[in-house]
């Protein structure tokens, strides 16, 4: 039976282009940490570790990790998660809270392809690599030197492009930011609502 997988969702940054934290917002009735927290734990992780920086975030269904250095970018939101870890979990989903129509079948795939052997896996889109990532725990030290600015894991599967395994989930949900107010009106409308989210 392999270790089991955690959930971390990167939810700590201010939303400067949106004009609050996102991990707040609220998109078709229910804030994106609380979505992307669902979304990893319905994918089959646990435990789920949601990392907040700009704002406080408290989910019955996960562990809230502040990072102190928020501002310095994604990257040591990433490492902060990684560090919270139990012992008894042998690899880490990590997914952005701001990826609202990524979904849990995404999570289980990349779970699947870790039970059968692969140790770094990512989702892509219609062939483009994008989130969620998993990352096995003997990667997880490189992983937090790479882990620099906004890079989060990026410049690390940059690194080692032979370990990568990349799993096709195109028909599983979008990996759509929200950025900026437009992004969290269209992005609300594709999640079935026509009146604008608050």
């Amino acid at each position: 039976m392999p270790d089991s997988v955690a959930g971390i969702l990167l939810a700590a940054g201010d939303g400067s282009r949106l004009g609050r934290p996102k991990a707040l917002v609220t998109i078709a009735g229910q804030s994106l940490a609380a979505r992307g927290a669902a979304m990893l734990r319905a994918g089959g992780t646990d435990p789920v570790i949601v990392v907040t920086g700009a704002a406080a975030v408290d989910l019955a269904e996960a562990r809230s990790v502040h990072n102190p250095r928020w501002r310095t970018g994604m990257g040591s939101s990433m490492a902060a998660g990684l560090t919270a870890i139990p012992d008894h979990c042998g690899a880490a989903v990590i997914a952005l809270a701001d990826q609202p129509l990524v979904g849990s079948a995404a999570v289980r795939r990349l779970i699947g392809a870790f039970e059968q052997g692969a140790s770094i896996v990512v989702a892509c889109y219609s062939g483009r690599p994008r989130n969620p990532v998993l990352l096995a725990r003997e990667h997880w030290s490189r992983a937090i030197e790479f882990a620099v600015g906004d890079e989060g894991a990026r410049s690390f599967l940059r690194s080692c492009p032979e370990l990568v395994t990349l799993v096709e989930c195109g028909d599983t949900g979008r990996p759509d930011d929200i950025d900026t107010p437009e992004d969290l009106e269209r992005i609300g409308r594709l999640l079935g609502r026509d009146e604008p989210v608050s």
